[in-house]
């Protein structure tokens, strides 16, 4: 095995160091240091339906826009689940409705990026670089960030779970990237065959150019590994009554909450969830779409009962790059839109509420006669996560989030 891919193999599988460029291997290690405010970013790829995620079932032109795949009003069979009289949410998200009561859960509607694309891999790209229009971005906002953060940095302070490393987190700063699934967690050869991974040990020790970057990566693993077999997580297997989870996303989030539970220096994560680019045969209540709602649902439930007293010092965002058509399609589907619905949840939320200028369905009310328009910019929901909940200073928000608009941010946290 050549060096470059024994290297780029341990970054792909195993959850090491992200650099930045081929051949920017640079990481920094600290001392660790405890960060108990917690960012999580879950991000949807495929732009989901925002309009049937919070459907504005009180708005006559929207059962109108939709003939088959509005969601009924609430109290009918297929019914949305009632928030505020108005807004209804999808019944597939009905394991989030305890959240909401509790006001831990939040959405803003009609939010997005400013840049009118619909291209999934343009839209995505700009909430990733958080440089909506500019393509050229070298990093990712959350990589930004995790190098603006008060306190020394190690590289599982930030945490990607996914195939790759993600745009959001790639730069700079170190970053581990993890696997989806059980496999994520597995041992690898040089964790299984001791006397092997001590011969690299050696190997590299004396390495100037790689040397660093090779420890740092295996000192990152251990921690990831060691997190992971936490008794801990064995204590909570059992409290769920010995039920396995559905694969897929709950079981990922199972796995964030013991590896954050178990690691106090993990503080901020991504995890991005394809299938939501419905054309044909959306579906209502049930059907495509509640198909992929129902999962998600049910991890973000899963993540913040397994975080227990944690999700109190957690915000969780749910994003998606861009929202879908007001009106159903020939297919019963949507086609691609532009402001959609991003959903907080957390301890600090001001919650049980639908947050944003919401302007109605009427032809003249939306974005070129076919979407909604976006009335809240995605960069100042955010940035006002970064200033409130993870106390970011002033001087850091304008690095993050360049050109952050100055329009007034939507307040939904409870605290300074």
């Amino acid at each position: 095995m050549q060096r470059r891919d024994f290297l780029n193999a341990l970054a792909a599988g195993a959850g090491l160091v992200a650099p930045l460029g081929r051949e920017a291997w640079a990481a920094s290690l600290a001392a660790p240091a405890p960060h108990s405010r917690k960012l999580i970013v879950i991000m949807l790829r495929g732009a989901v339906d925002g309009l049937n995620v919070v459907a504005p079932v009180g708005d006559a032109e929207y059962a109108q826009l939709r003939p088959t795949i509005a969601l009924a009003r609430p109290g009918q069979e297929g019914g949305a689940i009632d928030l505020d009289g108005y807004f209804g949410l999808h019944p597939a998200l009905a394991p989030l409705l305890p959240l909401w009561e509790q006001k831990k859960l939040a959405f803003i509607h009609a939010s997005g990026s400013p840049d009118g694309t619909r291209s999934h891999f343009d839209a995505q790209d700009y909430m990733e670089s958080a440089t909506p229009g500019v393509k050229s971005t070298p990093d990712g906002w959350m990589n930004r960030l995790v190098g603006a953060l008060p306190g020394d940095s190690r590289p599982t302070r930030a945490l990607s779970i996914g195939p790759t490393m993600p745009r959001i987190l790639s730069g700079r700063a170190a970053a581990v990237n993890v696997a989806n699934g059980a496999a994520g967690t597995k041992g690898t050869v040089l964790d299984n065959r001791p006397a092997l991974g001590a011969a690299f040990d050696e190997l590299y020790a004396d390495n100037k150019r790689f040397g660093k970057v090779y420890m740092d990566g295996r000192e990152a693993r251990k921690e990831v590994m060691a997190a992971a077999a936490n008794p801990m997580a064995a204590e909570m297997m059992a409290a769920n009554g010995g039920a396995p989870l559905p694969n897929g996303f709950p079981d990922d989030a199972a796995r964030l909450a013991t590896l954050l539970r178990n690691d106090p220096n993990m503080q901020l994560a991504f995890v991005a969830l394809g299938g939501w680019d419905t054309h044909a045969s959306q579906g209502a209540a049930t059907g495509q779409l509640a198909n992929r709602l129902s999962p998600l649902a049910q991890g973000l439930a899963v993540l913040a009962q397994r975080l227990g007293p944690m999700f109190d010092d957690t915000t969780i965002v749910v994003m998606s790059e861009f929202g879908r058509t007001a009106r159903e399609n020939g297919n019963r589907g949507t086609d691609h839109g532009h402001g959609n619905a991003m959903w907080v949840l957390g301890g600090g939320v001001a919650g049980g509420r639908v947050l944003g200028e919401w302007r109605g369905l009427e032809e003249k009310a939306l974005n070129e006669g076919r979407d909604l328009p976006v009335t809240t910019d995605f960069r100042t929901v955010l940035a006002h996560i970064a200033e409130r909940h993870l106390r970011l200073p002033d001087n850091e928000l304008v690095r993050i989030f360049p050109q952050l608009p100055r329009s007034a941010a939507v307040d939904f946290l409870r605290r300074a």
